[in-house]
């Protein structure tokens, strides 16, 4: 009789469809994936949805060295969100040796989510990139010129909380007394600015690349994707994508591998670049090292990195993936409608090229084998529009 696989545990830390996408990724890799007990909830309603046997409601990463106590050992730790990312790559080797990860190095990491170190990574490597400039004050403003300045937009040095502060990645700038008024706004929050370059061009400009390196510093996959539309307009986040072969993103992939080599960067990662069509470049914007929102529909191409980076935590072997399925295209259907919105009301958009955009493309929340995260998910937003219909005819 031949003997039972041994299951593999994974604790995903974080929350939404990142998570979501972790789980299904997972679910055919022979691993049991838990989550923090405080998840969204439209997450738990997964048919893969398993909540961690710990009382962890509220988990704070200070508190998670400790709280990894009692777990099955090993018990691979995959870290979903900036923060948690940053939190697995700063705990005790020893805590790390009996709970591993695959991840970067808590410097690489640094340098990575910090968009003014970021930016001086690339001045150095002289990798293609938009110019940028650290605002350490409003008076930095002082010597930009007028001309400069209306061509350049405001983004933070740290961009989750801000996205979830303003429901946008940037702010364009009207005039010089328009940026004055948005940095200090954005200083009141909280926030440290940069100013940088903008780049024109539609979303159709912007391409992603999203792999993994493992242990040895090979990469072990890459996967190209295309943005078709995006909301908000310019910095917001891929509402509706296609998978692309790699040959069509330029010297986009040999400028993330020299970044990512010098940083010694080990596993997930998921990359932003947007081609200039003055030259052509691809310059690099961002680097996400962690699992993003599309992780499922990179592994429903054939790229499961979810699963590599599993494989690679637990020191086994990982195989190359040298191709995948090119042409498939994914929607963020909520989130497309003001795309959508947006394209039809400047002309670029009919009904039937809608109609076909999202007919046979996959969905980051809704699935066929795993349905009610996106019936819980339609039940909350119709909830959301009927308490704000409510909440206006009562101040009538």
């Amino acid at each position: 009789m031949k003997a039972a696989v041994k299951r593999t545990r994974v604790l995903a830390l974080g929350s939404g469809i990142t998570v979501l996408g972790v789980l299904r990724t997972l679910s055919k890799a022979n691993a049991d994936v838990f989550t923090l007990p405080d998840i969204d909830r439209f997450t738990r309603r997964s048919r893969w949805y398993k909540r961690s046997p710990n009382a962890w409601t509220g988990l704070k990463p200070d508190t998670l060295a400790q709280s990894l106590e009692g777990l099955p050992v090993p018990t691979v730790l995959m870290p979903c969100s900036d923060m948690w990312v940053r939190t697995v790559a700063a705990l005790p080797l020893q805590v790390r040796n009996r709970y591993p990860s695959s991840i970067a190095p808590l410097g690489a990491l640094d340098l990575l989510v910090d968009k003014a170190r970021f930016g001086a990574a690339l001045d150095r490597l002289e990798l293609p990139h938009p110019t940028t400039r650290l605002l350490r004050s409003a008076e930095d403003l002082d010597v930009v010129a007028d001309a400069a300045l209306e061509n350049s937009f405001l983004k933070p040095v740290h961009s989750q909380q801000f996205f979830a502060r303003f429901g946008v990645k940037a702010f364009r700038i009207a005039d010089r007394s328009n940026a004055l008024d948005r940095l200090r706004e954005c200083d009141a929050a909280g926030f440290q600015m940069m100013l940088q370059e903008y780049i024109p061009g539609p979303p159709t400009n912007h391409y992603f690349i999203d792999g993994f390196i493992d242990r040895s510093g090979i990469v072990r996959a890459i996967f190209a994707r295309r943005r078709l539309r995006m909301s908000p307009p310019d910095f917001g986040n891929s509402t509706m994508q296609i998978s692309v072969p790699v040959s069509d993103t330029g010297d986009a992939s040999a400028t993330l591998r020299t970044l990512l080599a010098d940083i010694d960067y080990r596993g997930i990662f998921s990359a932003e670049f947007k081609r200039d069509p003055r030259d052509g470049a691809f310059n690099l914007i961002e680097v996400n090292a962690r699992p993003w929102w599309y992780i499922e529909f990179a592994a429903r191409c054939g790229v499961n990195v979810a699963e590599m980076a599993v494989r690679d935590a637990l020191g086994e072997p990982v195989e190359t993936i040298s191709g995948y399925s090119v042409g498939r295209r994914c929607v963020f259907p909520y989130y497309d409608l003001d795309a959508v919105r947006a394209e039809r009301s400047a002309g670029r958009l009919g009904l039937l090229g809608w109609a076909r955009s999202w007919l046979g493309a996959y969905q980051p929340v809704f699935r066929w084998s795993d349905p009610l995260p996106a019936v819980g998910e339609v039940a909350a937003l119709i909830g959301g529009r009927f308490r704000r219909v409510g909440k206006h005819r009562g101040r009538r």
